[in-house]
């Protein structure tokens, strides 16, 4: 067993040095760097930004070392957690991945929750009245949604979500609550537009169990 797992865990350091190598490789491969980027944005918005700014700005990020030099870096940097300030956010990055990770955990517990609540009285009541009317009428509900694509099903429900229930179908948050403070009124505004996603994904993971 410990072999096993000696094993496992390699196998999966090899990977992540290999996707973290990818990443960067992927990361480099558009001609100039995201300094030139931001530049050519600040120009298109009427500012301005001299060389020897560009210049400093490319030396705090690191952009003037060889690649192998920036790649050591950056990964030095993760491994002690630091994943650096999002330039365009302004944030640290953290923070940026923080809020999106616990939000997207949310949306799978909700989703997860669903699933349970429907599949489970379904699946009791098919196998205590199996060949009755509604065991069929299920079923035939089930081979429905393995025939239709997710991407299609998700537009139905946002669809009909936003025509017939009024549901904002536009994020998790109001705009005027998608940058506010953690408050009830946020967490109320948050479960208000919980379900739809939750019912696409809790949709998408019946399919993925039923195709296994």
């Amino acid at each position: 067993m410990l072999i096993y797992l000696s094993q496992r865990l390699g196998l999966a350091l090899v990977t992540c040095i290999c996707i973290s190598i990818l990443t960067f490789v992927i990361i480099r491969l558009p001609p100039g760097d995201f300094i030139d980027a931001y530049i050519a944005n600040l120009t298109a918005s009427g500012s301005s930004v001299s060389a020897e700014q560009a210049e400093a700005m490319r030396r705090d990020y690191g952009l003037d070392q060889p690649v192998v030099v920036q790649y050591a870096r950056w990964m030095g940097r993760v491994l002690q957690g630091d994943f650096g300030v999002s330039m365009v956010w302004r944030r640290p990055v953290t923070e940026v991945i923080g809020d999106r990770l616990w939000l997207t955990m949310v949306v799978s517990l909700a989703a997860l929750f669903l699933t349970w609540a429907i599949a489970l009285p379904i699946g009791i009541y098919s196998a205590v009245r199996q060949y009755s009317v509604a065991d069929y009428v299920f079923t035939t509900l089930g081979f429905i949604g393995l025939a239709v694509p997710n991407f299609l099903l998700a537009l139905i429900l946002m669809y009909l979500g936003f025509r017939y229930l009024g549901l904002n179908v536009g994020g998790l948050f109001s705009p005027d609550y998608v940058q506010a403070e953690w408050s009830w009124a946020r967490v109320w505004d948050l479960m208000k537009h919980l379900p739809l996603p939750a019912a696409v994904l809790a949709w998408i993971i019946r399919e993925a169990d039923s195709k296994r």
